[in-house]
């Protein structure tokens, strides 16, 4: 049967060791459970998917493809929800990781199937065969590290340092071609071989003023290889409504703060460093773009009073946030709504903080209206 009008989710938070305990529950007026509560799921992943009346989510997508998605998301995306959306509670480093390109995703997801590895292996390194493109917009202020530092700057920062060790890494940084040095100094900061210098680069900045978001890192994670390796990226902060895209390659990790992220379908991250999961360097070594490059700030686009937009390059999403009055979703395509304060009404499905609606691109024309903030998730523009 057709679904013509908006739906509510139930969702689970995922209690990963870099949550915060507290974060979620005084932003969702919700009891804390004593864990860290890191992530809040909002999608059709078949790893952890919504549902609507104990139905998956995408199994409801898989019976109606074209009355859940739309005909045109349908044959751009196939039968699927291209996008997933979260909100993260940080209250220590994430790993240090990148995201493959949809051509090596595809590769790295055949090669594990047909070698047998199961999907909820811990060595498992690519869980689907989707690229991961993703966007975080900051609810509070928010930082982490982003792309390779143009390696003159970094050779200046670990100058700072003031350790005779480091000195061919700097020669590397000051001569060499940019990529090709930051691809050297990045593959020997995490090589065994290093670990006597990557500890006393530790000792370095844990004993100064100077690198007090680095020695943050040194202190949440100690004696782990990302450490040093972290010395290389940008580090960025965010004030909220302010958003950071990461596209394919682009090596980072979050740090700290309360945000909405919204991402291509995908659960393939390849992790280096700064974590307990499954660390898989050589094929990161493979994937990462050694570029230097400038953090990607997304601005938002102002619309109707209230509403801003969100449009990353990604064909997979967009999203707006809204500063809650009176305001007109369109009909035809996906989307999802997540208050994140006061209240929200999405047609006649009302949501408290922390709570989410699925709009069918069935539905025509919905009214979204309340007190608070909300944000909307929806397709990016694409071409068939």
């Amino acid at each position: 049967m057709p679904q013509t009008a908006p739906m509510r989710l139930a969702t689970t938070i995922r209690p990963y060791d870099w949550g915060s305990v507290t974060a979620l529950p005084e932003l969702f007026g919700t009891e804390p459970t004593g864990r860290p509560q890191a992530e809040l799921w909002m999608g059709a992943h078949p790893g952890d998917p919504s549902t609507v009346d104990g139905l998956p989510l995408n199994e409801l997508i898989a019976r109606d493809p074209a009355g859940t998605l739309g005909e045109a998301v349908a044959a751009r995306f196939g039968p699927v929800l291209p996008y997933l959306l979260k909100v993260l509670a940080i209250a220590r480093p994430l790993s240090l990781q990148v995201h493959p390109t949809i051509e090596q995703a595809r590769a790295g997801f055949a090669d594990e199937t047909a070698r047998g590895v199961p999907l909820d292996d811990y060595a498992r390194t690519y869980k689907d065969a989707s690229h991961k493109p993703e966007m975080v917009c900051a609810i509070t202020p928010f930082h982490g590290l982003c792309g390779f530092r143009a390696p003159a700057a970094t050779a200046d920062l670990l100058d700072r340092l003031g350790l005779p060790g480091l000195r061919p890494w700097i020669g590397t940084l000051r001569t060499e071609e940019p990529a090709r040095a930051v691809r050297t100094v990045f593959a020997e900061m995490l090589d065994d071989g290093s670990a006597p210098l990557r500890a006393e680069i530790e000792r370095a900045l844990l004993d100064s003023d100077d690198f007090a978001v680095y020695a943050g890192i040194a202190r949440a994670c100690p004696g782990d290889r990302g450490v040093a390796a972290a010395l290389l990226l940008h580090h960025v902060t965010l004030e909220p409504g302010e958003a950071l895209y990461l596209g394919a390659g682009v090596p980072h990790a979050y740090l700290g703060g309360i945000g909405v992220e919204i991402m291509a379908n995908s659960d393939n991250v390849l992790r280096c460093g700064l974590t307990g999961k499954h660390v898989d360097v050589p094929e990161l070594m493979r994937v990462v773009d050694f570029t230097p490059s400038d953090p990607h700030v997304v601005a938002p686009e102002s619309g109707a009073p209230g509403e801003h937009a969100y449009r990353p390059p990604a064909p997979e999403f967009a999203l707006t946030r809204y500063d809650l009055g009176t305001h007109t979703l369109p009909g035809g395509v996906p989307q999802i709504v997540v208050c994140i304060e006061g209240e929200a009404v999405v047609g006649e499905v009302s949501l408290r903080p922390g709570q989410s609606a699925f709009v069918p691109a069935g539905a025509p024309s919905t009214i979204l209206s309340g007190k608070g903030v909300a944000y909307r998730a929806e397709p990016g523009a694409f071409t068939l």
